[in-house]
Formats: C-alpha cells, sequence, structure tokens
C-alpha cells in the first residue's frame, strides 16, 4: 500500500474536513494523490475555492496540492486508504455523541474494499475503534478486519489558532491492527510528520494516550480554578501567587480559566462514560469536570455581586463581554463556555452586549441564540474580558474607563490586564 500510495497509483481520502480533517488532507496532498471529503456541500464549495471554512488555514495552504474536494461516494470509492476525523462532541447529558463517527463508519462500509485501510483520529475512549466503529464496517462491507482490510488509530494533536504546533512538528502516535497495519500506517504519518511517530502497542493504548492528554490538562485547569475560588476569600489575586509559585523548579505553570472547545472540555467525560460502562465511577475526573463547568456561572455571580454593591439595579445593568469563542484568536464558538456566562447573567435579567473580532455572529445565533453587537455602549455596569484574543492586548485604561460607568468591574478572567487597570474595580480569576 505505501508503495501504491508514492507512485499515486493509490489514493488517501480524508473523511471528514474540519479544524482537524483539512489540515491533515493538505498535508498529505504535498505528497500523495488525495480526496478530501465532506458530507457538508457548503463547505466542499469553499475548500474548491481555496477557502478553510474554519478559517485556520490562508490560501497558500492549498497551493501545490494534489487534492480533489467532494462529498460524492462514488468519488470516494475511488481511495484505498482512509483517515476518518469528524467531530465526536457530547449531549446535553455529556454522554459521548458518536453519532457523526458512527455515520462515517458506514459510508466506509459502503466504499471499503479488500486491501484497503481505514485509520481513525477521531477522538475516542478506549475500545471505541474495534467495539463500535469496525463491527459496523464488516456488517455493511461483508469484509473482516485484518483479513480483507487493514486498521489503526492515530489520535489527532491539531491545536487549533496555533501556529507553531503543527501537524508537521508534533509527534504522531499510530497504531495498527496487527504488526503489518502498523509500519504500513507509520510509514504513511512519516512522509508529512517531521517531528515523527510513536508506535503505540495497541489500538486502546493510542485511543487512551489522546483522552489521558486532556483529561491532565482538565484536572491541572480544574486545580487552578478552584484556587481562584479559595484565593478570592482571601482578597489576594490568583495570577501573583502563581508567579511566585512557578519560581519552583517543578511548578507545573497551569492557569485558571474557561475550559470549553473540542478537547480538554470534552474527552475526559468520554473516559468517564466507558469507565462507568466498564464498573467504575471516576471521580477525579468528573470533580475536575464539574468545577470547570460551574465557571461561567461563578464569574456571573461574582459580576451580579459586584454590582449589587455598587448599588445599581440588577435588572436594569448592562455588561459587555469581550470574547466569544472557544479560545484565543479563533472564530470557532462551538462549546464556547462564554455561552454559559451570557446565559447565567440573563438569568439575573442583566443585558449583556458580546463583541469579538473573530466569531461570526451567524455561527453564535444558530449555536446559542446570541449576536454579536453592533455598537459598544459607553456605560457598562461590567466588562468581561472572557477570551484573551491579541486585538485586545493593545487596549488600555483609558479604553475601558470610555465604555463603562465610574465604578463598573472589569473583570479579566486571564489577567492579561494585571497592573494596568487603574480607574476602575478590576478583578480576575
Amino acid at each position: 500500500m505505501y508503495e501504491e500510495l508514492i507512485a499515486k497509483k493509490a489514493k488517501l481520502a480524508v473523511i471528514g474536513l474540519g479544524y482537524v480533517g483539512l489540515p491533515v488532507a493538505l498535508a498529505f496532498a504535498k505528497k500523495l494523490s488525495v480526496i478530501g471529503f465532506d458530507i457538508n456541500e457548503a463547505r466542499v464549495r469553499m475548500m474548491q475555492q481555496g477557502i478553510d471554512p474554519s478559517n485556520e488555514l490562508d490560501a497558500a495552504a492549498f497551493e501545490d496540492c494534489d487534492i480533489s474536494f467532494t462529498h460524492s461516494l462514488d468519488d470516494l470509492k475511488t481511495a484505498q486508504f482512509y483517515i476518518v476525523a469528524v467531530p465526536t462532541p457530547v449531549d446535553d447529558k455529556n454522554n459521548p455523541d458518536l453519532s457523526l463517527l458512527l455515520r462515517a463508519s458506514e459510508t466506509l462500509g459502503a466504499v471499503v474494499q479488500k486491501g484497503n485501510y481505514i485509520i481513525f483520529e477521531s477522538t475516542v475512549y478506549p475500545g471505541c475503534t474495534e467495539e463500535d466503529c469496525l463491527p459496523l464496517i464488516e456488517k455493511i462491507s461483508g469484509l473482516q478486519n485484518k483479513i480483507d482490510f487493514k486498521t489503526g488509530y492515530s489520535p489527532e494533536r491539531i491545536n487549533p489558532g496555533d501556529k507553531v504546533h503543527t501537524i508537521q512538528n508534533i509527534t504522531k502516535i499510530v497504531s495498527g491492527c496487527d504488526k503489518e497495519a502498523l509500519e504500513t500506517i507509520a510509514k504513511v504519518y512519516e512522509l508529512i510528520v517531521e517531528a515523527g511517530v510513536f508506535r503505540a502497542s495497541s489500538i486502546k493504548v493510542a485511543e487512551a494516550a489522546k483522552i489521558v492528554e486532556n483529561a491532565q490538562r482538565d484536572l491541572n485547569i480544574a486545580f487552578m480554578n478552584e484556587l481562584s475560588i479559595v484565593f478570592d476569600q482571601f482578597h489576594i489575586n490568583t495570577f501573583e501567587v502563581l508567579e511566585a509559585a512557578a519560581t519552583k523548579w517543578n511548578f507545573l505553570n497551569f492557569q485558571p480559566g474557561l475550559v470549553g472547545g473540542h478537547c480538554t472540555g470534552v474527552d475526559p467525560y468520554y473516559l468517564a462514560y466507558r469507565s462507568g460502562r466498564a464498573g467504575y465511577k471516576t471521580q477525579l475526573i468528573l470533580a475536575a469536570r464539574h468545577i470547570n463547568d460551574y465557571m461561567p456561572k461563578y464569574v456571573a455571580e461574582q459580576i451580579v455581586k459586584h454590582i449589587i454593591k455598587s448599588g445599581s439595579n440588577v435588572a436594569q445593568s448592562g455588561v459587555l463581554i469581550m470574547g466569544a469563542t472557544f479560545k484565543e484568536n479563533v472564530s470557532d464558538v462551538r462549546n464556547s463556555k462564554v455561552a454559559d456566562i451570557v446565559k447565567a447573567l440573563r438569568e439575573f435579567s442583566v443585558a449583556v452586549d458580546v463583541e469579538d473580532p473573530y466569531a461570526v455572529s451567524e455561527d453564535l445565533e444558530q449555536e446559542y441564540d446570541i449576536r454579536l453587537t453592533q455598537k459598544i455602549s459607553d456605560n457598562y455596569d461590567a466588562v468581561i474580558i472572557a477570551v484573551p484574543h491579541q486585538d485586545y492586548l493593545s487596549l488600555d485604561d483609558a479604553y475601558f474607563c470610555s465604555i463603562t460607568k465610574p465604578n463598573a468591574l472589569i473583570a479579566d478572567l486571564k489577567g492579561i490586564f494585571r497592573n494596568k487597570i487603574f480607574n476602575r474595580p478590576y478583578y480576575s480569576l
């Protein structure tokens, strides 16, 4: 298979062209003949014009690429090496939502042929590839894994908004259904990953490694968020405490903040769910999730307390939230915890304006029934800098004075304006 791909006698297909799939597809298209497949026709048309619907890649990323974008199953059937990179979110009860992954598996069952390879990159719990996806593929195709086709798992490590840690320079974990599959999959990924690949001992180990990466980060941020709540009782600034503690050589430099997005705020639920099915209810993992999911409500409560203490009428107050995306310098608003702050403030009848230089208002409205404000006021009772976009870094004390009442609170969640706000009450996590 490897030699056929190199000679372009075989094609590689990427199924799902979001913030993970498209960079993978374009990276391979510099070396191989690639089919980019997505069920969203509008997105496919944009990519055919050299436009990244996720606003992560510029037009130059599409240059010198041997790739065709399609939503046609007939086109997809012409590939021999398939990579699946569809979203794996949670539902409203924080249970894994595998609907898109299972739909992709059904699609693969309809197109896979003898001798083909299938690799999953979507984040899942340990066992999902072999217990949920492969039986579906085998049932629909009538073919058997390991005998008729080969499979593997290679967890994505795409970090949206990060122009330094790219697919080329981050070590890639790979795994396969047998030794032959592992070596072939490793060689294929080595074509694009300059940092090299790590061969996991099994598909389950590779699945678990991805979950652990993000669960570990979630746990550490939860600790910082809980410290923020504790230190607020002592009237000391958490960032000042962390700055002092960081002088120790082995201190881990995590910070408090909102935890949203598609990985850190989601993946631990996958592990907790699968563990529960196995008979063990996780404690520390779910405790961390509880703390991090509580932070939007906590922030809203701090704002309301300040408004009350300042003598203003909460029901007649106004708050500006700066930043609506799930992290800085990206346009993606899915699983943004800023929406939870808006919801919590509105429950207190607070009028909320939301501003963001990256977010698309229509996306916000579709996801959360929130529209970006067209005009920033000059008399807010509080301003919440929720997402530390680079566009905000040039703002100063005078700017915040110009848009707020004299006793308004500047709630700088990530502390980017620490020691820079002098004429308004200041608060950070």
